[in-house]
């Protein structure tokens, strides 16, 4: 009997183009890695796998670190906060990006006064192990990448009302 992850593998890899696989690791990769490992997650030859991440890098989709003489590669994090504001601005109204944006600052407000720091930077440093709080550095840490991506989505709206406005 065959293992049903080998199975979905072997549909994805029917299912999909050397590229499109490659593209789909790409994407998930948050770390610098070599062309090796995304061959092999790819089920792709290195050569092929090495071509069309140097594509992907042309297209803004991927990024590359040198080290040494190999190159490595990861997403373009860039790229995706890009889609998160366009995607805000959208699917939001002005007045639902403002809303969202006054509830993130009171939650970093809340997050400040509870902790008696200024950024979940400041509060690892205060909190010893064991201490309450470790759980909200994270939160605090998504809030705060959000709040600037919902201000960002606000002024790019702002701009193509008034690039708009001006033909």
């Amino acid at each position: 009997m065959t293992d049903i992850n080998e199975r979905m593998v072997d549909e994805w890899v029917e299912s999909t183009t050397a590229r499109e696989r490659i593209k789909e690791i790409l994407e998930e990769t948050t770390t610098y890695s070599k062309v090796s490992a995304i061959a092999d997650r790819a089920r792709v030859s290195e050569p092929t796998t090495r071509k069309y991440l140097n594509e992907l890098v042309e297209e803004g989709i991927g990024t590359t670190e040198q080290d040494g003489r190999t190159t490595l590669y990861k997403r373009n994090q860039g790229r995706l906060v890009d889609r998160r504001i366009e995607e805000l601005r959208t699917t939001c109204s002005h007045q639902e990006l403002v809303e969202a944006v006054q509830e993130m600052k009171e939650s970093i407000a809340e997050f400040r006064e509870t902790y008696g720091v200024e950024s979940p930077e400041d509060l690892v440093i205060e909190l010893e192990p064991g201490d309450e709080g470790w759980s909200d550095i994270g939160q605090w840490q998504s809030t705060r990448r959000n709040l600037a991506i919902a201000k960002a989505a606000i002024q790019v709206d702002e701009a193509h009302r008034l690039a708009e406005a001006e033909v």
